[in-house]
């Protein structure tokens, strides 16, 4: 296989606006007791003494229990949007491509897969044998019938191969004046093709699409009328490690090994997914009544999973960041120099210790996880300098007045911070800002409010700065976000410089070659600061040591659904 590219994750994952932080730890880090106690828990710590478990646990001879949020019910690859009901939709089913740890492409359903010279063409080959999990085939036929059923005009999912993904002809379908996708071409029941419109290094996130059976969901299905659909979500029929049994809204759903999984049956028979809260997780855990659960990382958390003894941890940062946005159609912001300044004369610091003590949240510079395979760290950190600040918004013209508060051009240098609450991090940010700032002669004043009033108050150009974060996946493009007119650009950002260097990025399907690109794209974001990058936090799973399999296959780019298969129960 020629080997090409990138990170992926099932394409129902998308950037999206969020209100906390966001974070990956690939490498397996095994801590003794005495370490864990003397610092903050980060990879893979075991449980210090598994014979403290306890029995209701230990008698669970062949189910392992997961505790999540309660799920919406849409187990459907292409419809599925909460992480919650994305667990179980990946336990049931599967795509060509997976993720690997580092969120690079590795075959699944596909023996094999080659990009052409051009880079618009992908070519997939699937395994021999595949079969959904009610025993019949799964050929290219069922994945030509996944993306068009994508492409659809009645489509109203996340999945966009029709703007995003650009498959040749699909635009076409959509409007109705074609009634097949030109870029869609079975050549035989094992063998698929797909050519774009234009080269799009990051298409390879959108052909790791969990695929659907046509003869299950595509029965009946004809151009326009795709609706019925939804009536199957709660009904599905995958191809993944379990099949579905049974959902019991607000309780649990229940789940069985699948026998015609490609990778064969796994080895614990009986899956379920058990709801759970920020208020019963700990306890359910230390009692036995769920096997493992993610877990809000910070000390007092820690300390109690780990009184229990017979409890893996593993920690890892979040994908994702919280950052401070600039209107950017505020005349003050288009200065560099005031944006550098202003991120030299913020104790980013202090306030990401303030919100995640113990060292489970990081200060970063770039808009990337140092996970990431294409992360690379940029020359500048902008530690806390309220000198550089100070020197900075001098050569910007801003001059301190009589009353302390620097002025240029008859204006003074005020700033409105727009702030939801509740919220923790927001609660730091406001007095460690206000004082910061005021020593470098800035005048920063908070307006707090519900979140969606916040998010209205960004969307419609009114917030001058503001906190917010970003939930990443393994696709690196940031046009949307930071490009020129980008869908999501609510700063109005734009640079034709770095317009450029994302363009390159996309029209590059070499992963070294990529890598490089992004590192210059990632220095010269450092340099501009569109935004004033704050922290990468933790995540955490806590498993019962009963639970064997899982080391080193928790990572923010790879879920634990990829890995049941690997798990048993001691």
């Amino acid at each position: 296989m020629k080997k090409k590219l990138i990170s992926i994750l099932t394409v129902a994952l998308s950037c999206m606006l969020v209100l906390g932080g966001c974070g990956g730890k690939g490498k397996t880090t095994e801590k003794t007791s005495d370490e864990v106690k003397s610092g903050p828990v980060e990879g893979y710590a075991k449980a210090t003494d598994s014979s403290k478990n306890v029995s209701l646990a230990k008698d669970r001879k062949d189910t392992l229990v997961i505790g999540i949020n309660a799920p919406e019910g849409i187990f459907n690859p292409l419809y599925s949007e909460s992480a919650y009901d994305m667990y179980i939709m990946e336990s049931m089913f599967t795509g060509m491509i997976a993720p690997d740890e580092k969120g690079l492409p590795v075959e699944a359903l596909a023996e094999s897969y080659k990009i052409s010279e051009d880079g618009k063409t992908y070519s997939f080959k699937l395994r021999d044998g595949l079969k959904f999990d009610d025993g019949t085939p799964l050929t290219t036929e069922d994945v030509a019938f996944t993306f068009t059923a994508g492409c659809d005009k009645e489509y109203d999912g996340v999945a966009d191969f029709v703007n995003t993904t650009k498959i040749k002809g699909a635009k076409a379908y959509k409007e109705g004046t074609a009634s097949t996708i030109e870029g869609i071409k079975v050549v035989d029941d094992k063998n698929i093709e797909f050519t774009l419109e234009e080269v799009n290094a990051d298409a390879i996130y959108d052909f790791t699409a969990q695929i659907l059976s046509k003869a299950y969901y595509g029965k009946g299905y004809t151009q326009g009328h795709l609706n019925y659909i939804k009536d199957l979500h709660a009904k599905p029929l995958g191809c993944g490690a379990y099949k579905f049994v049974e959902n019991k809204p607000g309780q649990e759903v229940d789940l069985v090994a699948n026998e015609n999984y490609y990778l064969g049956k796994v080895k614990i028979p009986n899956l379920i997914y058990k709801v759970t809260s920020e208020t019963t997780r700990i306890q359910m855990l230390q009692t036995g009544e769920i096997d493992m659960d993610m877990v809000t990382v910070n000390q007092d958390n820690v300390g109690k999973l780990q009184e229990a003894g017979f409890l893996d941890l593993h920690v890892f940062p979040t994908n994702g960041y919280g950052y401070i946005g600039f209107n950017m159609k505020d005349e003050k912001f288009t200065d560099v120099k005031v944006r550098q300044a202003l991120t030299y004369g913020l104790n980013r610091k202090e306030i990401v210790e303030a919100v995640y003590a113990g060292g489970y949240a990081d200060v970063i510079n770039v808009p990337q996880s140092k996970e990431s395979w294409a992360y690379s760290k940029p020359k500048n950190d902008y530690a806390y300098d309220k000198e550089k600040a100070g020197k900075l918004l001098d050569e910007a013209g801003w001059k301190v007045g009589s009353d302390g508060i620097r002025e240029k051009d008859g204006k003074k240098l005020e700033i409105k911070f727009t702030a939801s609450t509740p919220n923790d991090v927001n609660d730091a940010i406001i007095p460690v800002a206000q004082a910061n700032y005021q020593e470098i002669g800035i005048k920063f004043e908070a307006e707090q409010m519900d979140f969606n009033a916040v998010r209205e108050q960004v969307t419609s150009g009114k917030a001058q700065m503001f906190f917010m974060a970003w939930g990443l996946t393994p696709k690196i493009d940031n046009t949307g976000i930071l490009g020129t007119g980008g869908a999501q650009n609510k700063t109005g950002y734009s640079n034709p410089e770095l317009d450029a260097l994302f363009l390159k990025g996309l029209q590059e399907t070499d992963t070294e070659k990529r890598k490089a690109i992004y590192a210059d794209v990632y220095e010269l974001i450092n340099k501009e600061l569109p935004y004033i990058f704050m922290y990468q936090r933790r995540d955490m799973w806590a498993v019962n040591s009963r639970v064997k399999g899982f080391e080193n296959q928790i990572t923010p780019y790879k879920n634990f659904t990829y890995s049941l298969n690997k798990l048993t129960l001691e």
